[in-house]
């Protein structure tokens, strides 16, 4: 299964764990849009920045 991970909030003044998470998720720019696999390794990221980003999941 795939989700669509969506930026919709700014970087800055998040912390370096946020910035960290998001830059592993492939996601650098506000508005950037990623299909990712649903694992273990992404939703902890997606954990970790749910208030910055809009999730969806696609076939």
């Amino acid at each position: 299964m795939k989700i669509k991970v969506k930026l919709i909030r700014g970087l800055a003044g998040k912390d370096q764990k946020q910035r960290q998470a998001l830059r592993s998720l492939g996601l650098k720019k506000i508005y950037e849009e990623r299909i990712l696999e649903k694992n273990p390794a992404v939703l902890g990221n997606l954990e970790k920045v749910r208030h910055l980003v809009k999730v969806e999941e696609v076939e």
